[in-house]
């Protein structure tokens, strides 16, 4: 039986109309109803409920387009595999420069160890707008994207990762006390930060903001693109930055940087895997995404299961 016959049945049950389904398909109403009379007649139910204007599945139909989703499930994975059969296997990725720092370096070494014929990759830092207009362009195949929920995603497939946590950084020999503090104990001091259109700045702004402030009330605002480097610049003590706290975990386990959170503060920013349709049943980039959550805390296998 050919898959179209399915198809159209579930469009009809979306749509609830048959002259609906029929201008989505690109075909006429007539071959429409006949496709859902050929499903009726094989089964020997009817599966639509035709006694309102809008019509809805029967008890049998539900179980036929249950079936049915899994079955055109199985066959888009299968036109997907066969069209990269004897094709380089290519990865693109986006991420933001802190996420980068932290945890691409794992991420590849695992990836890479299961997957050695990957013969093209590359990975790029973007802030968030960018990277969602990466992938529109598909330019990227799949983005870890950072971010303060103000994004449209609903074009890609999603899931939430665990958030992550944001703090001030400074040296201990500027004598900030470690903990919670008043925005006040920070404001004397230079502040390193991000260019605008990045999520950590709008964290803060935000953030300054709900407590009637702005990042001009610092001494002095520096802004660094380069995060080793503002990190550095604080260790060395020339001031506070407002940054990813697993950028500099290791720093502030041994002591070289003390971490700070300011009361009425939001410290966290969502983090979303976002994925190009067009290759989510990839099998290279599901091993990618694999690894994406092999290689973070907290991740849920379960509901990674659900994304591809």
């Amino acid at each position: 039986m050919e898959t179209c016959y399915l198809k159209t049945l579930l469009i009809v049950a979306e749509t609830g109309s048959f002259s609906k389904a029929a201008h989505e398909l690109h075909v006429s109403q007539s071959a429409v109803s006949q496709r859902v009379k050929f499903l009726e007649d094989r089964y020997g139910h009817q599966l639509l409920d035709r006694s309102s204007p809008q019509l809805t599945a029967t008890e049998v139909g539900s179980l036929v387009i249950r079936k049915a989703e899994k079955i055109l499930g199985l066959e888009l994975e299968l036109q997907e595999e066969i069209r990269q059969v004897g094709r380089e296997n290519r990865l693109a990725l986006s991420c933001t420069p802190a996420f980068g720092i932290a945890y691409l370096p794992g991420m590849l070494n695992r990836f890479m160890r299961q997957n050695s014929d990957v013969v093209d990759f590359k990975f790029i830092f973007s802030t968030p707008e960018q990277a969602i207009r990466g992938l529109q362009e598909r330019t990227f195949d799949v983005g870890v994207i950072e971010h303060c929920g103000d994004l449209e995603m609903c074009d890609f497939k999603t899931h939430t990762l665990p958030q992550d946590e944001l703090v001030f950084i400074s040296s201990p020999e500027l004598g900030i006390p470690e903990g919670h503090v008043p925005v006040e104990a920070l404001l004397g001091h230079l502040l390193f930060t991000r260019k605008e259109g990045c999520s950590s700045r709008k964290l803060l702004t935000k953030n300054m903001v709900s407590i009637g402030r702005t990042i001009h009330d610092f001494v002095k605002v520096l802004i660094y693109d380069d995060l080793r480097l503002t990190v550095q610049s604080v260790m060395g003590g020339e001031g506070v930055s407002f940054v990813s706290r697993s950028l500099v975990k290791d720093q502030l386990l041994g002591g070289q940087l003390r971490e700070h959170r300011v009361d009425g503060f939001c410290h966290n920013r969502l983090r979303t895997v976002a994925i190009n349709r067009k290759r989510a049943l990839d099998p290279t980039l599901k091993m990618f995404v694999e690894c994406i959550f092999a290689t973070l805390p907290q991740h849920d296998e379960c509901s990674l299961n659900a994304i591809i």
